[in-house]
């Protein structure tokens, strides 16, 4: 009978797991920033510290598996994961403080909707970093998360159309459409992970 003589590590799991938590949690507070007619500013400073703690996460899982002999998935798939994880909360991160920096003071249409549509991606993230580790139904999460980014794609279109129609003021219509591109740009992120993590399931069957 075959056996290892040395144990895959498999804290992997719980730690992308940890670091989904905050991305999820991340996109909840820049929901909750959007969600007033005027934005939370001061939500950028919570958003700013969760973002801390993912780096953190994603240090630490890099660190471990320099340091780990034999990994439950491919070391290259390990390491690309936490990068395309890290890069979704870096990119909710990015809008909170372009929010804040450019005193954004009335929501116009998209930021809502594309604030909720991240939201709903990282819930997806991370039910199917759970399907990862029974190595069943990753699948089915992924191909939800594609379709919230083709839904962004078309909410994000007819913003800027709308900003360019009802947006009189040059400075404003430049503001807005960096941030509505930034919002879209988060899904972007969160459609990466999705594609790691087919990738994933197409190596290991």
């Amino acid at each position: 009978m075959a056996f290892r003589l040395i144990p895959r590590e498999e804290k992997f799991y719980a730690d992308f797991q940890a670091l989904a938590d905050e991305i999820q949690r991340g996109a909840l507070q820049l929901e909750e920033m959007l969600a007033p007619e005027s934005p939370v500013w001061t939500k950028a400073e919570e958003i700013k510290e969760i973002e801390h703690k993912c780096d953190f996460l994603t240090h630490d899982i890099i660190s471990r598996l320099n340091r780990t002999f034999v990994t439950p998935i491919d070391r290259e798939d390990i390491h690309e994961l936490a990068k395309s994880l890290d890069d979704v909360m870096d990119a909710i991160d990015a809008v909170a403080t372009l929010v804040r920096l450019y005193k954004l003071d009335r929501i116009r249409f998209g930021a809502r909707e594309l604030a909720k549509t991240i939201t709903e991606s990282t819930k997806q993230i991370r039910l199917a970093l759970d399907a990862l580790e029974r190595r069943k139904g990753v699948t089915t999460h992924a191909v939800e998360i594609n379709r919230l980014e083709n839904e962004a794609d078309r909410i994000h279109q007819e913003a800027v159309m709308r900003l360019f129609e009802d947006e009189q003021n040059p400075i404003a219509v430049l503001k807005w459409k960096e941030t509505l591109d930034l919002l879209e740009h988060a899904t972007d992120r969160c459609e990466d992970v999705a594609n790691v993590l087919e990738g994933v399931v197409v190596k290991h069957g």
